[in-house]
């Protein structure tokens, strides 16, 4: 903990600006005062445990990518929010000759492709509807959904079954099925999907693919101490 004048002779900058920065950041949670002294606020400690959580999720998933890419032979991805929009934060590729790269670090709007958008289908209803109402559904490539009445319909469905499919919406003639990752609270903190060409996706396989990727999603959130 800090008194004020520690903190401006450590910065080295002017009072008057020291004062007007400590005001915001302690308006916005990172610093907290207390008896004429600040320290680090409650939103510091919230980040840490997201980050935290996180580098959790990862850790847990991993090898479970690793047994589901063995298992059916295509691209594994592991999805987390990032505010509107989803982020890749791990993958495991696969060894077929023609496949679907993604790189990690990837972004995508949550509506598009089965995996960012199993983590829309799972955000409290406010949060969703105000996402769906505001977010511009642009036409990624030839499959993406851009009616709003469709993607609430989609997210519906995908709620009650607990897995979403997708064809050619984040790019043309590529597919992947998707499921979320509870953590100990209950809350879903993480898609897990399958992808690939969409050749080998037929209506047959993706059934398969679907119960793989359910199972596996399910495992790491178990491990991640999900109690049904």
């Amino acid at each position: 903990m800090l008194v004020f004048n520690e903190i401006v002779q450590k910065l080295q900058f002017p009072k008057t600006s020291v004062y007007r920065m400590v005001g915001s950041l302690t308006d916005m949670g990172l610093l907290q005062k207390e008896d004429g002294k600040y320290r680090l606020g409650l939103t510091f400690l919230q980040f840490g445990l997201l980050v935290s959580e996180r580098l959790d999720v990862r850790k847990v998933a991993l090898p479970l990518m690793y047994s589901l890419r063995d298992e059916v032979g295509e691209a594994v991805n592991l999805i987390v929010r990032d505010r509107d929009e989803a982020i890749y934060v791990e993958k495991v590729d696969t060894e077929q000759p023609v496949r679907v790269y993604t790189q990690t670090g990837r972004r995508a709007p949550m509506y598009a492709g089965a995996c960012p958008r199993i983590l829309l289908a799972f955000l409290p209803f406010q949060e969703q509807e105000q996402y769906v109402g505001n977010v511009e559904l642009k036409p990624l490539a030839k499959g993406t959904i851009t009616d709003r009445a469709v993607l609430r319909s989609v997210l519906s469905e995908s709620r009650i079954k607990g897995y979403s499919i997708s064809h050619s919406e984040l790019e043309n003639d590529t597919s992947a099925v998707a499921a979320p990752i509870f953590d100990h609270r209950g809350m879903v903190i993480a898609g897990l999907s399958i992808a690939g060409p969409t050749t080998r996706f037929d209506e047959e396989r993706v059934w398969t693919l679907v119960e793989r990727v359910v199972f596996y999603a399910h495992e790491c959130s178990t491990r991640l101490g999900y109690n049904a």
